[in-house]
């Protein structure tokens, strides 16, 4: 298989599972270089890549700058890199080299636990707001694709163990408003460890003061506990299911604007 397919295969694969990557192409070259133009590179969160650029010193500098792009997050922008190969970086070559390096983030995951009727009502917002829908429900007849046609995945367990293949870091969202206060406090003992973008979770203000004391019995710190967005949702006088939705669909595009200021 070519390097070239491998690296657009890998931005499909980091697209399919919501991971941002940085694509680094090499645009213009002058003199002698380990590469040529409109070659390409994927860069990881973990440092790992996909294709090559040359290797050497060049390549090191591009995947620390693209790491440093990644940490930024939704804020990242494209930007270009030039590099003297013998003069800046003491290579033998003697050429140059400009990359552009496009941070390729997709819209941020947002995990609804809970397939009733806030659930069903939040779920068709979410696209046209640019988050990805996944929906965790366990009872067939409320996680069907027939009644979540817009979320990108169902699943079927409420054991945050279950969940396969979701990224539950800095760019996941996850909103808890399932029919149980049980499950909702076991979804939220298994996230609050986990550095999330957001949680939230629906209740009146005795049921979060319960929680919240539950939490701190059980040794979760103040600052675990403070993450919860519980009440869930913008102020705005939300009764029913659709205002309810419509209140946690501003709260998340108001926390993924604050997140997105450098």
């Amino acid at each position: 298989m070519s390097r070239g397919i491998e690296v657009f295969e890998e931005l499909v694969r980091a697209s399919a599972q919501s991971v941002p990557v940085v694509l680094c192409t090499v645009i213009r070259t002058a003199g002698s270089t380990p590469r040529k133009h409109t070659t390409r590179m994927v860069v990881r969160r973990d440092g790992s890549i996909v294709g090559t650029i040359g290797g050497g010193r060049v390549e090191r500098q591009v995947v620390e700058r693209a790491l440093q792009l990644l940490a930024l997050g939704p804020s990242a922008r494209s930007e270009r890199v030039r590099y003297h190969l013998t003069h800046e970086l003491a290579m033998c070559c003697g050429g140059e080299m400009e990359i552009l390096m496009e941070p390729i983030c997709p819209d941020p995951v947002v995990v609804v636990c809970g397939g009733g009727h806030v659930g069903k009502a939040l779920v068709p917002l979410l696209p046209a707001l640019d988050f990805t829908p996944i929906v965790v429900e366990d009872l067939p007849e409320l996680g069907s694709p027939e009644r979540f046609p817009d979320a990108k995945q169902i699943i079927d367990s409420f054991d945050v163990r279950d969940w396969n293949g979701i990224p539950l870091d800095e760019n996941t969202y996850v909103v808890i408003v399932t029919r149980e206060h049980a499950t909702d406090q076991a979804i939220l003992e298994q996230l609050l460890p986990k550095d999330l973008a957001y949680v939230g979770m629906i209740g009146s203000q005795r049921k979060v003061l319960t929680f919240r004391q539950r939490l701190q019995n059980k040794g979760f710190s103040d600052e675990q506990i403070a993450r919860i967005h519980a009440p869930i949702g913008l102020t705005i006088g939300a009764e029913t299911p659709h205002e309810i939705a419509l209140s946690i669909a501003a709260e998340l595009t108001l926390v993924r604007s604050k997140r997105r200021k450098p």
